[in-house]
């Protein structure tokens, strides 16, 4: 993104963007249930027919139904985060409750990973309150600061096969089980994870009745592995991307977060469908009560919007490197460039200074 693109965004009386986007708000219900329709029965026929190739021994059709059961159970997961904003339908229970009855497929506690997103848009970008609900990020002084051992397990979680491979399998089968980081935080983030463990144990058990354990488990497993790791990978390009800015509390401003701090994931129909648009996520930032279905006529009312912090699908795969916030940089560096200036600056302290 160039400069020009965020003065234009932003614009001369600081961007206003709370009052443009305004009228884009409004939830329709129609709409909605055609939305949910049209995602959750072709998942359930997906589903259905990917048991039906395993059943018969049908490998190449199951192989190649999982990648589609997976990706509608990604845009599952996206109404349901659209519920826990506020924003899918008009009315709050019908939110509510739609969201706690998708949860049960995607292994997500609807109430407290709702308190937890809250919490992370409303702190995206500021470097004094990182940790929740987002990408664990460290600044480049805090990483040399830490022991070997501190810095070994960094790495390791910033790994591709543990941020993409092993990570979402545990966040969504294990972490997702428990209310870790609100224990103490009353009883709503409690009843949340346990009623959603309830509620996949209830539908398992009757799919294990139906079809039996190793069907479910063979046909299940690869599709949450896959939807979890597709999810992940687009939180992670939504915040981590070339460009991608962070400020001090005193310094952190919403809009200027929002713009400058989440990308425009640019991706291409029928991605962007399967999506639910989540890749509009600077604007989602900007409000986060306009309906997916609404993000795409944002962009073609408000163009100056469309080229700010834009990521493509082939430029997104650089953002794999990114690992540490330089802060004298200001921008996202990975491993090697920081070691690299690290070498640089103690080699300039060891020369001695010239007559």
């Amino acid at each position: 993104m160039t400069p020009i693109d965020a003065d234009a965004a932003l614009g001369a009386d600081g961007g206003g963007w709370a009052r443009k986007l305004g009228a884009y708000r409004k939830q329709s219900a129609p709409r909605g249930v055609v939305e949910l329709a049209t995602t959750a029965l072709p998942f359930a026929l997906a589903w259905a027919a990917t048991w039906i190739a395993l059943h018969h021994g049908w490998y190449w059709l199951y192989v190649l139904l999982t990648p589609l059961s997976a990706g509608l159970l990604v845009r599952l997961f996206m109404i349901q985060h659209d519920c826990g904003h506020g924003s899918f339908l008009p009315h709050k229970l019908a939110n509510d409750w739609l969201g706690r009855a998708i949860r049960v497929l995607t292994f997500t506690p609807y109430d407290h990973w709702r308190r937890s997103h809250a919490i992370h848009h409303a702190s995206a970008g500021n470097l004094e309150r990182r940790g929740i609900g987002d990408i664990d990020t460290l600044t480049v002084a805090e990483y040399a600061a830490r022991s070997w051992r501190g810095r070994l397990r960094y790495r390791l979680y910033r790994h591709p096969a543990v941020m993409f491979g092993l990570g979402p399998v545990y966040t969504f089968l294990w972490e997702n089980r428990l209310p870790w980081g609100f224990m103490r935080k009353g009883w709503m983030p409690w009843l949340s994870t346990m009623g959603t463990n309830l509620g996949i144990a209830l539908v398992s058990a009757l799919m294990v009745w139906l079809i039996g354990a190793g069907p479910f488990l063979l046909v299940h497993l690869p599709v949450m592995a896959l939807a979890a790791t597709l999810g992940v990978w687009l939180f992670y390009v939504q915040h981590q991307f070339d460009g991608a800015h962070w400020s001090e509390a005193q310094a952190w401003n919403p809009e200027e977060a929002a713009l400058l701090g989440s990308s425009h994931y640019d991706l291409p129909q029928p991605l962007r469908w399967l999506t639910a648009n989540i890749g509009v996520h600077h604007v989602h930032h900007l409000s986060s009560r306009i309906p997916f279905y609404r993000l795409q006529r944002v962009l073609r009312d408000h163009p100056e919007l469309r080229s700010v912090s834009r990521l493509t699908l082939w430029r997104s795969l650089a953002c794999l490197n990114l690992a540490l916030w330089d802060e004298r940089q200001q921008k996202l560096v990975s491993f090697g460039e920081a070691r690299r200036q690290r070498a640089a600056a103690w080699r300039a302290s060891r020369q001695s200074p010239r007559a």
